[in-house]
């Protein structure tokens, strides 16, 4: 693979013209790298998979919730419940959701969806699966489900500790599809 430069100068303007809708935008030049969700106009769209084949796709992404040894050490107490568990339970339900949440995300009927949350040093560590048989892989559904579970830990111990960090959403590996298996280093 080719060293190539991903950063845009778009990307890297210190002083951004504030948001408004695509009215408000000029036609942008054309984008210099292939990136898939964009047209030959720099126009974002959702990409055509229908040609794609339909093969087996998986996922894993991880993410770490930083937490003091006292909320660690209060985690069996806490009066909402266990965070743990409602936490593993709104990373399955968000992976389910996160077409309505990315907007050029496929709708995807998953066929598994897991998320592990335990209890380690200095904090929890939350690992998400996705998998399906699609067009197009489960990534974002895995980053979502292990996103808004170290989201729902925050929730339910924020009353203990306003400094508790997320840290760490990373893509663990991926298997299925055209760009093949990754796995990180």
């Amino acid at each position: 693979m080719d060293d190539v430069d991903y950063t845009s100068e778009l990307l890297n303007d210190d002083h951004p013209e504030p948001l408004g809708n695509d009215a408000d935008f000029p036609p942008m030049a054309p984008v210099p790298l292939h990136l898939s969700h964009y047209d030959q106009a720099g126009k974002a769209h959702m990409v055509d998979v229908s040609e794609k084949a339909l093969t087996r796709r998986e996922a894993v992404a991880a993410a770490f919730v930083e937490l003091s040894d006292a909320v660690l050490k209060a985690l069996p107490q806490n009066p909402k419940g266990n965070p743990l568990e409602v936490a593993r339970f709104a990373g399955i339900q968000a992976a389910k959701q996160t077409s309505s949440l990315i907007p050029m995300c496929h709708q995807l009927a998953l066929s598994y969806v897991d998320v592990q949350a335990k209890v380690v040093d200095g904090g929890v560590a939350i690992e998400a699966t996705a998998a399906t048989v699609a067009g197009t892989g489960v990534e974002m559904e895995a980053m979502v489900a292990a996103s808004i579970a170290a989201l729902t830990v925050y929730d339910m111990t924020k009353a203990l500790d306003k400094g508790i960090r997320i840290r760490e959403v990373v893509l663990v590996r991926k298997s299925g599809g055209k760009s093949g298996d990754y796995r990180r280093l």
